[in-house]
């Protein structure tokens, strides 16, 4: 009994080792499943920082508000992404002058602190050009402003670090390396609210630098900019003493400097000052460097929003030549005097760069991109290929391709499709409302559009077909307060009644009619904090109302899509309010969430499909200097919640999303990229394959296609198509060596154009691969033995031979449901139709994978267009003959084989002796000329092309059918049938050669020649 016991422990206890859970980390998790970049750029995105290789002036940096490091080595025609690993928000890009090939450095996090500004991470160098990065310090920064690199001393190094946004900090001020970056020491600091937000190095003397000390705070809702602490400083030894250079600047309290040097004479010196008298805001010159200022320009266009405008460029030759970033840019000639505006570009000009060879070529960097000037700044074209638009929020429709739909920070709103002839084009897109854009939702089952502009300002109801537009946001009636509506204010969309339309203020407003008449369903769902909603007096010394810091406002509306009167409201000061009555009565759940610090802001609300009780919640606490995440989620209408969060997410989040099949799957967006969840929330994982480390601010998943699809602040839209494979993973599939995912039929597209429309210089999405996909999972990659995949038709024979994914994981091999090329005749010349493969008809096919010794199979369908107006006869006949004519083709080769054979036999005859040539040179002649009607023998493949011959005729024509999606035409068949007698006739012709060769294989056979011996035409067609 005591021996059974013991086995049958310790069969358990091997049974259960055996089964062990797998658990898959990253690129083993998802394998090749790959997001898809579409853009648009043709609004591009915030440039935070322009920087110039400093000898070579076809070398050009963009560091973005959102979208990373972006390099240019033609001069600023096309630009390509470097950094994509790291925090995407740039504060700075410098380039070492010593090693400017190999030594890049990159501040991360954008200093111009607009309520909606990304984080950085800290400092990151490469020494391979931007290849690789390495973080060398500043973790705790949030966001750096400036870097100094001694041209004399790679390794003496200066940060200017601006700091926390939203908190006091202690890395803050300007810090100096000697030893490359190993080690740091703070040489400037004022307080905890007090950082570094401009320094700059004396060109001519690396041991003076200025340094602009900025004191300011945001909150969710304030802002406030200057202080006693802010102050322009100088220092001559390096950085060990500094002292203000305030001599001519207002008293009092200041704010943001923008500070330049003329590279060309140190002594001049530009600073724009923000001053509590707006008549001593403006420019300043000091032609001492730094001893006096004077007072030279209060122009609006320098003095407007500095917290946003504080950059300040001096021409590297001319020192009189001086240019103020701003709202539309303001350009001197003389030396401040006067101003005027920049060429036409978009708004909201953040840096300036000159040509280090010619002035009259200058860059500029917008709220809409990168613009060129070719003339000194008298006009602007923008550079079309930079994809760092900035999405608040996307939405989808159910068409298909489906359209996709949001809002930009300052650009407006859009919507565009998920696939387009020729690739996503910026033709695609089509513009849905102005200024900042937030959330654009299409009505589910009429063709009008809602979209919104910043607070709610305007609320269009666009409808699409008849290009007409009404405002239709709620406003206030008799006996109510003023309507607080936040800056990025929420509207939902019922699943229930497609005319039901949702917004929220303090109050949640419901429509029946698509927002023409508007009911209140709710009291003040906030806290309703009287000192959370003064914001007349945001902005500090440069007063700033824009709207973007109402507060104590509904930001995130869910309503059940299983029950109508189910309905989340999450608010920006922390509350999350359910009501299971249609709003006639309200719970706030927020005390039942555990962890969570008072008043953190409610970014989303998801709402689930799998049961009506359940829903999750995302909260953002980095208003407050909070970074964690946060991430909750309840089955009982709120009365309890679980943090689903762990330490594998990196960055606070903003955004969930749960799938329609799977529950536990579930998709999470943070400031630092995608994080997807097969367990629930036990693990999580960071999407990194094409997935940028960029903010995720909303997601979606098509119901139809399984895509999900990303609206994200600094890199577009990106999709990652049809994640289903994901749905699958259990911990059965992950315990099987080798497992076949299902998928759904493939459709064969019988779309064909010419193509999109646009440049070589301008971005263009790519569409999604129509393909038919063989998804399956390695439970460990292959390295031993052969491995192939075989597609096999339905009578067993192999059609084609595929090369497989080898790793760990997740594998995606794709079938174009195509065949091999038809062999072709060879000739003097290509014969271009015959590149054209032939596609197989709809149908089930076998698909098996031979690994090493091992074989496993599965099944894939093919099935046509649903929407083709092609018949089944259509069908039939269209691959009856495309198939007759690609036979044809390879008969043909055969025959031209065969004779190109029998031609160098003869040729061998001719050259033993004189009775060769006399019983071989008739057989080489007939050959030949048989052979120039079947194939071209002379001239070249382009201009020099020789009359085509039944080679070129028969593979053009196969080509037209074989690509095209149309039964052939009459004209086709009979043009067909003419080329088939005359293959007939080459056949026939070559056979009554064969018959006058006796004499010839006589001679050989005496001669001891080999013999002509011809191979098989199956051994023919598989070489």
């Amino acid at each position: 009994m005591k021996k059974i016991l013991i086995a049958l422990f310790l069969g358990a206890s091997l049974s259960a080792y055996a089964q062990e859970e797998i658990v898959l980390n990253g690129k083993e998790l998802f394998g090749d499943l790959k997001a898809r970049q579409i853009g648009p750029a043709l609004m591009s995105g915030r440039i935070t920082d322009l920087e110039a290789h400093p000898t070579n002036n076809r070398i050009i940096y963009a560091g973005t508000a959102g979208g990373g490091v972006w390099k240019s080595n033609d001069g600023g025609a096309t630009f390509n992404p470097i950094f994509d690993e790291h925090a995407q928000s740039i504060g700075v890009v410098a380039v070492d002058p010593n090693d400017p090939d190999k030594v890049i450095w990159v501040g991360t996090g954008e200093t111009w602190t607009r309520n909606s500004t990304s984080v950085g991470d800290g400092l990151y160098k490469s020494i391979d050009g931007g290849t690789n990065w390495k973080k060398v310090g500043f973790a705790n920064s949030e966001r750096i402003s400036s870097i100094e690199i001694n041209p004399n001393n790679s390794n003496e190094i200066y940060v200017g670090v601006l700091g926390g946004l939203y908190k006091d900090s202690e890395e803050r001020g300007v810090y100096k390396t000697t030893d490359g970056g190993a080690t740091w020491n703070k040489i400037l600091y004022s307080d905890g609210k007090t950082g570094c937000s401009d320094l700059i190095m004396d060109p001519k003397d690396p041991n003076i630098l200025y340094a602009a000390m900025w004191e300011f705070r945001r909150t969710g809702w304030s802002f406030s900019s200057g202080g006693d602490n802010s102050a322009l400083y100088k220092s001559t030894d390096a950085g060990k003493t500094w002292n203000k250079i305030h001599n001519g600047f207002p008293k009092g309290k200041l704010g943001r400097f923008a500070i330049a040097v003329a590279p060309s004479n140190s002594n001049i010196l530009y600073s724009v000052v923000e001053s509590e008298k707006n008549e001593d805001k403006g420019l300043y010159r000091s032609d001492d460097a730094g001893k006096s200022w004077t007072h030279l320009n209060s122009d609006f266009g320098l003095v407007v929003r500095p917290f946003y405008f504080s950059r300040i460029v001096v021409d590297p030759r001319y020192p009189e030549v001086v240019v103020k970033a701003g709202l539309f840019g303001s350009l001197s000639r003389d030396g401040g005097k006067t101003f005027k505006s920049l060429g036409q570009m978009h708004p909201d000009i953040h840096d300036i760069l000159f040509d280090i060879k010619d002035s009259d070529r200058i860059y500029s960097g917008t709220d809409g991109g990168v613009y060129r000037s070719w003339n000194g700044g008298t006009t602007f074209e923008i550079v079309s290929n930079i994809p760092v638009s900035q999405f608040y929020h996307i939405s989808i429709d159910d068409k298909e391709p489906y359209n996709i739909y949001g809002g930009l920070q300052d650009n407006g709103s859009w919507y565009g499709p998920s696939a387009s002839p020729g690739g996503i084009e910026a033709r695609d897109w089509n513009v849905l409302g102005f200024g900042d854009g937030f959330r654009v939702l299409k009505h589910p089952t009429k063709d009008f559009v809602y979209s919104e502009m910043q607070g709610a300002e305007n609320v269009w109801r666009y409808d699409i077909m008849k290009k007409r537009t009404k405002t239709v946001q709620p406003l206030p009636v008799k006996g109510d307060p003023k309507l607080r509506f936040n800056w990025n204010a929420p509207m939902a969309i019922s699943k229930h009644q497609p005319d039901r339309f949702y917004m929220g203020s303090q109050f949640l407003h419901k429509s029946e009619d698509m927002g023409d008449t508007w009911v209140k369903i709710s009291p003040d769902l906030t806290t309703n904090d009287p000192k959370k909603q003064d914001q007349s007096k945001s902005g500090g010394l440069s007063v700033d109302n824009s709207g973007a810091e109402n507060h104590t406002t509904i930001f995130t509306i869910a309503e059940s899509p299983l029950d109508e009167n189910v309905i989340w409201v999450g608010t920006d000061d922390g509350n999350v309010q359910v009501t299971k009555d249609g709003g006639k009565s309200w719970t706030n759940t927020v005390k039942n969430i555990p962890g969570l610090p008072a008043n953190t802001w409610c970014y989303h609300i998801e709402a689930s499909v799998h049961n009506k009780g359940t829903a999750y919640a995302v909260f953002e606490g980095h208003t407050t200097g909070d970074m964690k995440t946060y991430a909750y989620k309840t089955t009982d209408y709120g009365a309890t919640w679980k943090s689903i969060v762990t330490d594998d997410i990196y960055g606070f989040a903003r955004n969930i999303q749960e799938d329609f099949v799977q529950p536990d799957l579930l998709y999470l967006g943070t400031e630092f990229g995608l994080y997807i969840t097969i367990d629930g929330g036990k693990n999580w994982n960071k999407f990194t394959n094409n997935m940028p480390a960029v903010a995720v601010h909303y997601i979606e998943l098509s119901e139809k296609t399984n895509d999900l699809i990303l609206g994200t602040h600094g890199r577009g839209v990106i999709i990652i198509d049809d994640i289903s494979p994901l749905r699958q993973i259990s911990q059965d599939v992950l315990q099987q060596d080798v497992h076949f995912f299902d998928s759904k039929p493939t459709v064969i597209s019988e779309e064909s154009n010419f193509g999109g429309t646009s440049t070589e210089l301008e971005f263009v999405g790519p569409n999604p691969n129509r393909d038919a996909k063989i998804i399956y999972y390695l439970k460990k990659r292959h390295t031993f033995g052969k491995m192939a995949i075989d597609i096999l038709d339905e009578n067993g024979t192999k059609l084609i031979e595929l090369t497989p994914g080898k790793s760990k994981g997740i594998n995606v091999v794709t079938w174009n449901y195509l065949i091999k090329q038809p062999k072709m005749a060879k000739g003097k010349t290509l014969s271009f139709g015959g590149f054209t493969s032939p596609r197989v008809a709809a149908g089930k096919y076998k698909v098996v994978m031979r690994k090493g010794k091992d074989t496993y199979d599965t099944e894939l369908e093919l099935i046509n267009d649903p929407n083709s107006l092609l018949t089944d006869q259509d069908r039939v006949a269209l691959h009856e003959t495309t198939m007759k004519l690609y036979n044809m083709s390879e008969q043909l080769a055969y025959l031209v084989y065969k004779i190109d054979e029998s031609i160098a036999k003869s040729e061998q005859v001719m050259s033993v002796n004189a009775n060769g040539k006399k019983v071989a040179e008739p057989i080489s002649k007939e050959l030949n000329t048989l052979k120039e009607k079947l194939v071209i023998t002379t001239g070249d493949n382009y201009v020099g092309s020789a009359e085509p011959q039944l080679r070129e005729k028969l593979s053009n024509l196969y080509s037209k059918i074989a690509s095209g999606f149309e039964p052939p035409s009459s004209s086709e068949i009979e043009n067909m049938t003419l080329l088939e007698e005359q293959f007939k006739d080459a056949l026939t012709n070559f056979e009554k050669v064969q018959g006058k060769m006796n004499k010839m294989n006589k001679f050989i056979e005496e001669a001891k020649i080999e013999p002509i011996v011809f191979k098989s035409y199956e051994a023919f067609i598989e070489e």
